[in-house]
């Protein structure tokens, strides 16, 4: 399992926090996901995923599917900063 920190910027903090999106795309791949706000009230959010595979994490990542999930989750896909436990 491979522990990856992932932050990014979204349209509505409250609406990202909300969505399915993140489990319709990440559950069936086995990633847990925790979430994460910036306290100072910026839109800037983050993730703590355990990944089992981290090529299929890369696969829906540039998938069609991960850019609608993104999309319709607010983030703006320029900011995704990706950081993998070494």
């Amino acid at each position: 399992m491979t522990t990856v920190i992932a932050y990014h910027d979204v349209d509505d903090v409250e609406h990202w926090l909300s969505s399915p999106k993140r489990e319709e795309v990440f559950g069936p791949l086995g990633i847990t996901v925790r979430t994460f706000v910036d306290p100072e009230g910026s839109k800037r959010t983050g993730l703590i995923m355990e990944v089992p595979d981290m090529a299929e994490l890369q696969k829906v990542m540039a998938s069609e599917a991960g850019a609608e999930a993104m999309k319709y989750d607010g983030v703006h896909a320029d900011t995704v900063v990706m950081l993998v436990e070494s």
